[in-house]
């Protein structure tokens, strides 16, 4: 298993994410952040740990931080020379979600496009163009082996044009283990969609395929996405899919201060 793509520090992260699956499984605090190390409840996981793997890897991602522990958070990381880059999270539950985004693939897709079959080889060619699509889209891939759910549930999807070619991505999977509160929550994200192919809610499509994947296949409880408070389009994109803004919670990454920012 491997199927680790982009820069040598991304490979190595998603290597380091890979290898540490056993011990995110069975720690209090800890999740599969996918690129990075991960972690839901730093009190439990324990703030030495994450000064740890911050020295060790220089970034380590924060999932479903509760809004009143991010001062503190920010305070630790400011001792450590690092900074903490935030998403806003959009969140929804089963009812909620299967609603809005069942109407939506009900609309269909235009003629000349199709879901494809989701991958099943960490290595393989059709995976590669899958993480191509992403990191063309500036998102950091996840390697093969999570994109396939080689170390848990997961679900990847895809479209593609007459020819076969990619056109359109998204992936979901559960990161959070079962000593988590949040242990049924599937995250879904990493949504690409092909340049040429921008305008015609192509992503809206995706990102609704694989919230439904998410709650039928691997019976997920909630779902929750990422998005900057810039990127007006993705949040449209999300609420369309019934998710709403969820200010109590954060979720990010940190890194060293003089670092550049790890993912859009």
């Amino acid at each position: 298993m491997s199927g680790y793509f982009g820069t040598e520090t991304q490979q190595r992260l998603q290597a380091r994410a890979e290898e540490s699956v056993d011990f995110i499984n069975a720690t209090a605090g800890a999740c599969q952040a996918g690129r990075t190390m991960g972690c839901d409840d730093p009190d439990q996981l324990g703030w030495e740990r994450i000064e740890d793997f911050l020295k060790r890897d220089g970034i380590i991602g924060f999932r479903l931080i509760p809004n009143s522990k991010v001062n503190e958070l920010r305070d630790r990381l400011t001792k450590w020379n690092c900074r903490f880059d935030s998403w806003d999270v959009f969140l929804a539950d089963r009812a909620s979600a299967l609603a809005a985004s069942e109407a939506i693939l009900a609309r269909g897709l235009p003629d000349e496009l199709t879901e494809l079959d989701r991958p099943t080889d960490p290595q393989g060619g059709y995976t590669v163009r899958i993480q191509m699509l992403m990191a063309a889209a500036g998102i950091v891939p996840f390697s093969g082996s999570l994109l396939i759910g080689a170390f848990g549930p997961a679900t990847t999807l895809a479209i593609g044009d007459g020819e076969g070619t990619i056109v359109a991505a998204a992936h979901g999977y559960l990161p959070h283990n079962a000593l988590s509160p949040y242990r049924r929550h599937a995250w879904g994200g990493l949504v690409a969609v092909a340049e040429s192919q921008r305008g015609k809610g192509l992503g809206t499509y995706i990102n609704a395929r694989m919230i439904v994947s998410l709650f039928r296949d691997l019976d997920a409880s909630h779902i929750y996405e990422l998005v900057s408070a810039t990127n007006i389009p993705s949040r449209r994109m999300v609420e369309t899919c019934g998710l709403r803004a969820e200010p109590s919670l954060v979720c990010g990454i940190a890194s060293p201060n003089d670092s550049a920012r790890f993912t859009r």
